[in-house]
């Protein structure tokens, strides 16, 4: 395809595209997410393209390889048009089957479906599944209409019209002034509002502005900007395509994380067939609007997702923040005016515009109390001890409660859920008679935790919320960049009195210490990670205190996690004698006869739960 040059040229375009597809009769849409590629999606993407050809329906049938459908542990996933006919668990050998009774002859293979596993009910659409019922997918759902690596797929769809509306049409004051209507606020974390932003960038003096799009999605469990990015690039583009007319803007940075190939390589992709069809560069679209967009690179530092910290890095400098006592929005990438945004805020832009921001803005909620409220959809990673895991999006303002048990099931194993920690490490936990809260970002900072990113790590009873405190406290100490001292000795201190508690060693004055020195930490950092680097410990000291006070008054543990205040026993009542923990146990710790109750040596133990993992008649008991 040759340079763009119009606007009617794109619209021409994007005719002869779809005016090509129009003796296409059946699409199946695969997975090619990363997720979906660990189960082997590439491998049942190559056995039905070959199928495809054996049985000569290369011309009439689609394969579309697509970014990540949400429902990561059910892949690989495949829907197929028309129909919408959802198969999940899908291998290679199954190609043959999909081909010739589905895409052929119109006929469900009913093994292929998903079967919930509380009703027994098989599914024949997502729509029909309760992962996809509760959702409001308005990002996630393009992913599934694109191959990530086809531009073509994406003008198809309507992409770019919204960057042509706009450098037709609308002023970059008009545009900012839509973002402000519209409430979009930052996806990356504080919740910022986006118009905000690009108004002082705007407004900043000088010719040379930047804006940034920041992957570099760095909590523990969350990967939402990544599947955007993976599934959706062009989406991601056209949104800094309208930011930077909006502020002024010449040059954009995708500033990705190395640990995301695929992202990388995708994005990569997007940019170089942008160029080529002149909707990056010089005049774009024959305006006088002139942008281009570079790939950077993180080196997997959490420090570098903070926005100064970022804008070093792609500098060539240490990830390390400075003082923001100027915005960067006035200050930023090589000291010029700089508009930073995540992917998913980004990705947001092309939809407010092309819908209106009353359509935006008519999700969400409406805010009390001087809140700004927190409009359109949220993109969710709902992982932890929980039946449905994957990426999860729904509209601003729903109930935690739904996301946990609507969406993700609840619990595995018949186990009670405790908590769930939003955020990531910078985030809290939250009790679950709080999970009537709504997914909001000024209800969940009153609540002492956060949306941050989208991260939602569930627990159930066997998790131990003070070693939780110790596991986050751990990743920031080791993620910390040291150039403050509130942060660089403040989160060592809480560490060691946290990991005292833990190992018995904890004395009842530390908890009064630790809430004191979390909140001074939190007061006095000199970056917003180190702010809220305190919160795992101030969220689960306010609402789970009496496990604190249990580890350093009773010396216990009593979800059975922390080794040095458990004891590990075998019932005699339970234990038929099968042997296996005995087998099992690398210390030889336990004894006993076949078909008589085994013994637990406490001396021996070390207390790694192969033995409790391994029983089948729940006979290891933890005291």
């Amino acid at each position: 395809m040759s340079r763009l040059n119009s606007f009617r040229e794109l619209e021409h375009l994007r005719q002869q595209l779809r005016e090509q597809r129009q003796n296409i009769t059946t699409t199946v849409m695969v997975c090619g997410g990363t997720g979906c590629q660990a189960s082997r999606s590439r491998a049942v993407i190559d056995a039905v393209s070959d199928e495809l050809s054996r049985q000569e329906l290369d011309m009439r049938v689609r394969l579309c390889v697509t970014g990540c459908h949400g429902f990561c542990e059910q892949g690989p996933v495949m829907i197929i048009e028309p129909g919408n006919v959802f198969y999940c668990h899908v291998s290679p050998e199954d190609a043959f089957e999909v081909v010739y009774q589905t895409v052929m002859k119109g006929e469900i293979i009913e093994r292929l479906l998903y079967t919930d596993p509380i009703s027994g009910k098989t599914a024949r659409i997502m729509s029909e599944i309760p992962f996809y019922r509760a959702q409001d997918r308005q990002i996630l759902s393009q992913n599934l209409n694109v191959d990530p690596c086809s531009i073509e797929d994406y003008i198809v769809a309507g992409g770019y019209s919204a960057l042509a509306r706009v450098l037709t049409s609308i002023t970059p004051e008009e545009v900012i002034e839509e973002i402000k209507s519209s409430g979009l606020r930052g996806r990356g974390g504080g919740g910022f509002p986006t118009a905000r932003k690009w108004s002082e960038s705007r407004a900043a003096p000088g010719d040379e502005k930047y804006v940034i799009c920041n992957a570099d999605e760095g909590d523990p469990g969350a990967y939402m900007d990544r599947c955007v990015l993976e599934g959706n690039p062009h989406l991601v583009l056209e949104g800094m395509m309208i930011g930077a007319w909006a502020v002024g803007a010449r040059k954009g940075y995708i500033y990705v994380r190395n640990e995301y190939p695929l992202a990388v390589k995708h994005s990569r992709i997007a940019v170089e067939q942008a160029r080529g069809l002149g909707l990056l560069g010089d005049n774009i679209l024959g305006s006088s609007f002139s942008f281009d967009v570079d790939i950077a690179r993180g080196g997997g530092a959490f420090v570098c997702g903070e926005s100064t910290a970022l804008m070093a890095s792609v500098e060539g400098k240490v990830g390390e923040p400075r003082p923001k006592d100027v915005h960067t929005a006035l200050d930023g990438l090589y000291h010029k005016p700089t508009t930073l945004n995540n992917v998913e805020t980004w990705a947001n832009v092309p939809s407010i515009i092309l819908n209106g921001s009353s359509w935006f803005a008519s999700k969400g909620t409406q805010g009390s109390k001087g809140s700004k409220g927190s409009k359109g959809t949220k993109i969710l990673a709902l992982t932890g001890r929980i039946k449905n895991t994957g990426l999860v999006e729904v509209a601003m303002g729903t109930p935690i409660r739904t996301v946990v048990f609507d969406i993700g099931g609840g619990a595995i194993n018949g186990k009670l859920v405790k908590a769930v920690q939003t955020g990531g490490p910078s985030g809290g936990c939250l009790p679950v008679d709080k999970f009537d809260l709504a997914i909001d970002f000024d209800v969940l900072y009153e609540a002492g935790s956060m949306i941050g990113s989208g991260g939602m790590v569930v627990m159930d009873e066997e998790t131990c919320m003070v070693d939780v405190a110790k596991y986050f406290l751990t990743f920031l100490q080791d993620e910390s960049c040291g150039k403050c001292l509130p942060c660089r000795l403040g989160i060592d201190r809480m560490l060691e009195m946290v990991t005292d508690i833990t190992d018995g060693r904890g004395r009842p004055e530390q908890l009064d210490l630790l809430e004191e020195l979390a909140d001074t930490v939190s007061q006095t950092a000199l970056c917003g990670l180190g702010k809220t680097a305190p919160n795992p410990v101030l969220s689960t000291l306010r609402y789970f205190r009496p496990e604190y006070e249990a580890h350093i008054r009773e010396k216990k543990c009593y979800a059975g996690v922390c080794k040095a205040l458990i004891t590990y026993s075998i019932d005699p009542d339970k234990c038929n004698g099968c042997g296996v923990c005995l087998r099992g146990c690398v210390y030889g710790a336990i004894t006993g006869s076949k078909k008589q109750a085994h013994v637990i040596d406490a001396q021996l133990c070390q207390k790694c739960g192969i033995c409790r993992s391994e029983c089948k008649f729940d006979a290891i008991q933890v005291v």
